[in-house]
């Protein structure tokens, strides 16, 4: 389709083909992978707003900026699952940004505390039958980094914005 001021627009009819030509040579999987780049670019810029003056350090985002944040994040993970299965040499690049990401969630979450009326040492959206599931008496977790004997969870994960793989 030209852009030049001096042809007519184009026809309904035009615009429904070329509609239809670019739906059949889009698959679902290039739209996935689209909305997972689109979410972890907002996301992130949920986590880093734009300073009010050039030059001046980004203000720390909102309350309602961090839930924007890990909805994103949560969104992207469960794209990532469909992803690995039809392109999963290209995962590992959204796999690093979405680490990136969790990251800095869980540095901003912790800065801002505990969101208000949060259970100690539940994750408030997990899964039934998940550790960290309300009432759940969930596997203890492996690993470098792994509870010990009498030690609870660190602030970020006992305020469930920390997100830990396989979990």
């Amino acid at each position: 389709m030209s852009t030049d001021p001096t042809q007519p627009p184009p026809t309904e009819e035009e615009l429904r083909a070329a509609y239809e030509a670019e739906l059949a040579r889009l698959t679902v999987t290039d739209m996935v992978a689209q909305s997972a780049v689109s979410l972890l670019n907002l996301a992130a810029r949920r986590l880093a707003p734009a300073p009010p003056q050039p030059g001046a350090p980004p203000p720390r985002p909102t309350a309602a900026e961090l839930e924007q944040a890990r909805d994103g994040i949560d969104a992207v993970r469960a794209l990532l699952e469909i992803l690995e299965r039809r392109i999963p040499q290209e995962v590992a690049a959204l796999r690093d940004a979405l680490s990136q990401l969790q990251l800095a969630y869980a540095s901003h979450a912790q800065a801002a505390g505990p969101p208000a009326g949060a259970a100690e040492g539940a994750a408030p959206d997990a899964p039934a039958g998940q550790p960290g599931a309300p009432g759940e008496a969930g596997a203890q977790p492996e690993g470098p980094g792994a509870q010990t004997e009498g030690q609870g969870p660190g602030p970020a994960e006992s305020s469930g914005r920390l997100w830990v793989p396989g979990r």
